[in-house]
């Protein structure tokens, strides 16, 4: 089941946070090739996420994913 819309990014927020935890303790080349597929994918959605999102006045107000 999906996040629910009140909730959708609180949810998000810990599940990447988690798997941004799990980039830092292992290299893309350790996790099997399923996972590789969608580790860079889901690397290249917040990258598009940063691009699209955020502005030069959220740059300067530090807002990031700590």
């Amino acid at each position: 089941m999906g996040n629910m819309s009140y909730c959708r990014f609180e949810n998000t927020y810990r599940d990447l946070q988690d798997c941004y935890d799990a980039l830092g303790e292992k290299s893309l080349d350790e996790l099997s090739e399923t996972e590789k597929k969608y580790a860079k994918k889901l690397i290249k959605m917040c990258r598009n996420i940063a691009e699209d999102f955020l502005d030069d006045e959220a740059d300067e107000q530090n807002i990031g994913c700590n």
